[in-house]
């Protein structure tokens, strides 16, 4: 069960990267952002970037970075690091002493 779990939410970590790789691919591209998919795409991610975003910010590394948005590296980072700790979860035995 707690494997069945923590693979799904793997597997969600991993189709929201994709989403992410995505967004970050049409950023650079001369898309019409009021596409009804373009619109879904942002809806999921920004919910993510943006506190990010704002963390940066604050922070004296991200006043000095200008129009480089750094966040979906960041988000990128986070995500492997959650999958990372959830695939090892899975496989460790909690009697092990």
């Amino acid at each position: 069960m707690v494997r069945a779990l923590g693979t799904i939410v793997v597997l969600l970590l991993e189709l929201f990267e994709i989403a992410l790789f995505i967004r970050v691919i049409f950023s650079w591209l001369p898309i019409y952002k009021e596409n009804q998919y373009i619109r879904l795409l942002y809806s999921v991610t920004e919910p993510v970037l943006s506190p990010i975003r704002a963390m940066l910010e604050r922070s004296a590394f991200g006043r000095n970075m200008g129009m480089i948005d750094l966040s979906p590296i960041i988000a990128f980072l986070a995500i492997d690091l959650a999958k990372r700790i959830i695939s090892r979860a899975m496989y460790v035995s909690p009697f092990i002493w």
